[in-house]
């Protein structure tokens, strides 16, 4: 890998020092930003609610019908997800090959993150049966989100060494959860005070749900002042003059080009299988929770607090792990884990919150850490230059951002009228996904790219 696109192999002075703290801090804190969306809107109060505004909505047989398509009301939150990511995928896929063509990372990241704290404060205005506005919001919030992400997951290469990039992922994550719980904390406070407060429980909710997008833009401009504009390696000196045709073109080239990294391809299916499984899993927990085991908002609230509170210490703790044992076996030992939570979640008896309770501390545990550690050992296998548009494939299914999963979650209950018969069908992901990732042969793929090889994998 090319000097900028990883710390140079030398001791650092002091400034070099101070400017690496700098730039981690300012990534860690990007990261706290923007985790208030996935936990506030996607985890916890925008699947419930969305989902009563679709009823509110719905004909006498229980549908909406949004462009002419019938379909359940309880169905449409989790459809308009797998849409919004769907459609993700193109805009991250160019905004990666303009970002590495330009160096423009920062300018870009920070962009799409303000576009989609609008739309997410716009969710104030979300009530009544408009569910269309709710959809709409939430397409143009998840979209915003992905590709912010995406690019700056591409700055961990320079952020840090091949064997300490589990740790500083692990601690990114770690911000995350500790900055979404924070907001959790005080949407919990406004929820169960609303009544002294004179508000109605859906205004309540709706002031939860703007709050995370002005977390999300108010701490934005600390990565906005720490980071610096280019993510990599040096862009082409030309590239800032052409236009978005030549991106287009980049992109055929790029697609074309990761033919020859069999390997990343390979642990990359894995991750979108077993991924998409766990954000699955955590975006409609709410919805399950509430619609199949009957809890009220403030358990639902509590239990994702828990999560949230749970994963900080979950994603140091198998960072430590990963460290000792190697990511792979690692993440490979909490996929395992996963099939219990999600067995244990399937056979749970309703209106038994403690019950709830404890799946969501079984999630925490497993989930910043097998998702930092997936990060960090995707970082190795990306050939230098290439970072943003790589992690826009990696970011097709990362934190809130899966569609295979919803769609058959969306797909089971359809079929079923039962929350039970989708959850229980999101099996399927994690045991393909540990299939393929125990077959990929990391150390070979990294050779492969060009990049050193660290001591653990």
């Amino acid at each position: 890998m090319s000097t900028a696109a990883q710390l140079p192999d030398h001791v650092e002075t002091p400034t070099e020092s101070r400017s690496l703290r700098r730039m981690q801090f300012g990534w860690y804190v990007n990261d706290w930003a923007n985790a208030a969306f996935s936990a506030t809107v996607l985890t916890v109060f925008l699947g419930p609610y969305l989902t009563s505004v679709a009823k509110n909505a719905a004909d006498a047989a229980g549908d909406v019908h949004p462009l002419g398509l019938s379909i359940r009301a309880g169905s449409f939150f989790p459809y308009t997800v797998s849409v919004s990511v769907l459609v993700s995928v193109a805009v991250m896929l160019l905004t990666g090959t303009v970002a590495d063509r330009t160096g423009r990372h920062k300018e870009l990241m920070c962009g799409f993150a303000y576009v989609g704290a609008t739309a997410t404060m716009g969710m104030f205005f979300l009530g009544g049966d408009r569910y269309l506005l709710g959809g709409a919001l939430l397409v143009v919030a998840n979209i915003a989100y992905a590709v912010s992400v995406a690019l700056s997951y591409a700055y961990l290469p320079r952020l840090a060494t091949p064997d300490q990039r589990d740790a500083v992922s692990s601690k990114g994550w770690a911000y995350g959860y500790a900055g979404g719980g924070l907001l959790l904390i005080a949407n919990l406070a406004l929820f169960e005070g609303h009544d002294a407060l004179g508000l109605a429980s859906g205004t309540a909710v709706r002031i939860c749900l703007a709050s995370a997008g002005l977390w999300w833009a108010l701490f934005t401009i600390v990565p906005m002042l720490r980071l610096p504009s280019r993510a990599g390696a040096a862009p082409d000196p030309a590239a800032a003059d052409r236009q978005t045709g030549g991106s287009l073109r980049e992109l055929a080239r790029t697609l074309r080009g990761m033919r020859r990294y069999p390997l990343t391809l390979l642990y990359l299916a894995a991750f979108l299988c077993y991924n998409d499984g766990i954000q699955t899993v955590v975006s409609q927990a709410s919805l399950y929770g509430s619609e199949e085991l009957g809890m009220d908002q403030t358990s639902l609230v509590a239990a994702v607090l828990l999560v949230q509170i749970v994963a900080i210490g979950g994603a140091l703790l198998l960072g430590r792990i990963a460290g000792r044992y190697g990511a792979k076996r690692t993440v490979l030992g909490s996929l395992v884990a996963w099939v219990f939570t999600l067995a244990l979640g399937y056979v749970m008896p309703a209106h038994k919150p403690i019950w709830f309770f404890a799946l969501a501390c079984m999630i925490g545990l497993v989930l910043g850490g097998s998702q930092a550690l997936s990060r960090s050992l995707f970082s190795h296998l990306i050939p230098a230059g290439k970072e943003a548009e790589y992690f826009s494939f990696y970011k097709i299914s990362d934190r809130g951002t899966s569609w295979m999963g919803p769609l058959v979650f969306g797909l089971a209950y359809q079929l079923t009228g039962s929350y039970r018969s989708a959850i229980i069908s999101l099996l399927v992901f994690f045991v393909i996904g540990f299939a393929v990732l125990l077959k990929v042969p990391l150390r070979r793929a990294v050779e492969a790219v060009g990049n050193p090889v660290p001591e653990r994998l």
